[in-house]
């Protein structure tokens, strides 16, 4: 099944780049900027990574990513998740990145973006990689910050495939966030957003309702919701599931608690990804082997999941229809 799931070709549709930043490249990437960090080994920050909710998690997610400096960081950065993913299968990836802690450190969007990118067209070219660029706004930053932002990215527009929205849910809900989404849709700029994680499922419906997204990211607080359940599944919202980073966050105590048989019985569109695959256990691979490990999932329900990933992702059709089509090839 390891095998099956590694030859499975994947697209991943909610990942943090900040957060596949490994500790290894940690180390190298203070070391080459002069930063002195907080552990004296990689073990050490490996320790670290055990958390009570998601809050603490972003104290120590935020802490790591002040070694990203220049955009060749973030090239490495990007490049280094990118050479994992591909060894495990993995053809097409989304990358969220946050530039309001990015910015607020003194560094320039220019070095974030053009390092990104330049990391996504040699992915293309080496890798037999697809990509996709969501910038995503911290929810728990005023809602003006965010929209200065997204002007100050207009050189880059053209570029982004949609705008997102994470961070700490709770006491920000997605109505603060209105005319930052409106400004994006009147830019033609697909939008995606965090909700109904930590958050309640009245937050996934205001993503739906104020800020027009056309997938949530987590969303699986929804089965508290059985009205929501039901729109949901006639909308075919995907959602794009994260069940380790559920597990390491506590939104369940083991993967076997997780809702994910749940949400698939229930008929919704779902996804599997990593969300922030050096703090949470793993990449894709990882996650897939997991759930069919926890769920007894068979051959068929992975193929109808990474299936879900390619339809929904944000891709040319070309490229879609020979995702397809390599995926049909394993029926």
């Amino acid at each position: 099944m390891q095998d099956f799931i590694t030859r499975l070709p994947k697209a991943e549709l909610h990942l943090h780049i900040e957060g596949s930043l490994e500790p290894e490249l940690m180390f190298s990437l203070a070391e080459r900027n002069g930063i002195a960090l907080p552990y004296a080994s990689v073990e050490e920050v490996r320790a670290a990574y055990q958390f009570d909710d998601l809050q603490s998690f972003l104290d120590l997610y935020y802490q790591g990513m002040g070694v990203l400096r220049t955009s060749e960081d973030f090239f490495d950065l990007a490049m280094d998740y990118f050479r994992r993913a591909s060894a495990e299968g993995v053809l097409h990836v989304e990358l969220h990145f946050d530039p309001q802690p990015h910015l607020a450190r003194g560094i320039e969007l220019e070095a974030v973006i053009e390092g990104l990118a330049r990391a996504c067209r040699l992915a293309q070219r080496e890798l037999d990689l697809s990509t996709a660029l969501i910038m995503a706004f911290v929810r728990d930053r005023p809602a003006e910050d965010a929209m200065q932002v997204l002007e100050r990215a207009a050189p880059y527009w053209e570029m982004l495939d949609a705008i997102g929205l994470d961070s700490a849910e709770h006491g920000h809900p997605p109505e603060k966030f209105v005319e930052v989404f409106e400004r994006a849709r009147a830019l033609g700029i697909a939008r995606v957003a965090h909700a109904g994680e930590e958050g309640p499922p009245a937050y996934i419906e205001q993503a739906l309702d104020l800020l027009d997204v056309c997938r949530i990211d987590h969303g699986v607080r929804c089965l508290e919701d059985s009205a929501l359940v039901e729109r949901l599944r006639e909308e075919k919202m995907p959602l794009t599931v994260c069940p380790l980073s559920n597990v390491k966050l506590k939104v369940v105590e083991r993967i076997e608690d997780h809702p994910l048989p749940q949400l698939l019985d229930a008929g919704l569109l779902l996804t599997i990804n990593s969300d922030d695959p050096a703090y949470f256990g793993g990449g894709m691979r990882a996650n897939f082997l997991a759930c069919q490990r926890a769920f007894g999932w068979t051959e068929t329900t992975l193929l109808r999941l990474a299936r879900n990933a390619i339809e929904v992702a944000f891709m040319d059709e070309a490229r879609r229809h020979e995702l397809l089509a390599r995926l049909d090839s394993m029926a």
